[in-house]
C-alpha cells in the first residue's frame, strides 16, 4: 500500500551554520533533481529548486520520495558544472550539500551529485530553508552505493 501525505510527517528545516547545513545534506542524500527545476534568481539573491527526496526516515517501511523545496538566500553567485540546462528533464542524483568558509560568516555552499556535477553558491552567509511540498509516492527500490576500499 502506497504512503499517503497524511501518513508522513512532513519535514521544515531551516539551516543557518554549518552543522544546519550538514542535516539537510543528509536529508537530501539521493534526491533526484532536474535541470528544470533548477532556478538563481541573481536579482533576488536567491536559489532554488525542487527535488524527489528520498525518505530514509522509512529505513524499515516501504521506500519512498517526497516532493521537497530548497531555497538558499543571500546568494551572490551561482556556478554549474556537469549540468545540462538543454537537457532539462535529465535526473541528476544529489549526494550532499557541503560548506566551505571563506571569510566567516561567507563561503560557498556546494551541490554535489553523482557523475561529478554540481552547483557552487556563493553566499554571504548560510541561509537555506528546506521544506517538504506534499506528494509522497512509493519507490522502486532504495538507493545503494558502492563503498571503494583504500
Amino acid at each position: 500500500m502506497a504512503a499517503t501525505s497524511r501518513d508522513v510527517e512532513h519535514l521544515k528545516l531551516v539551516a543557518l551554520d554549518p552543522d544546519d547545513l550538514a542535516i539537510l545534506s543528509a536529508h537530501l542524500q539521493d534526491a533526484i533533481v532536474r535541470p528544470r527545476d533548477l532556478a538563481y534568481l541573481p536579482s533576488s539573491f536567491r536559489f532554488a529548486m525542487v527535488a524527489r527526496r528520498f525518505d530514509w526516515a522509512c529505513a524499515e517501511g516501504e521506500p519512498r520520495r517526497q516532493l521537497t523545496g530548497l531555497h538558499f538566500e543571500r546568494v551572490t553567485r551561482c556556478r554549474t558544472r556537469g549540468i545540462d540546462r538543454g537537457r532539462p528533464d535529465t535526473p541528476l542524483a544529489l549526494l550532499a550539500v557541503t560548506f566551505e568558509t571563506r571569510d566567516a560568516p561567507s563561503g560557498i555552499a556546494t551541490l554535489c551529485f553523482a557523475g561529478g556535477a554540481s552547483i557552487e553558491l556563493e553566499l554571504e552567509c548560510i541561509e537555506a530553508q528546506l521544506k517538504d511540498l506534499g506528494p509522497v509516492w512509493s519507490a522502486a527500490s532504495r538507493p545503494a552505493h558502492q563503498v571503494e576500499s583504500a
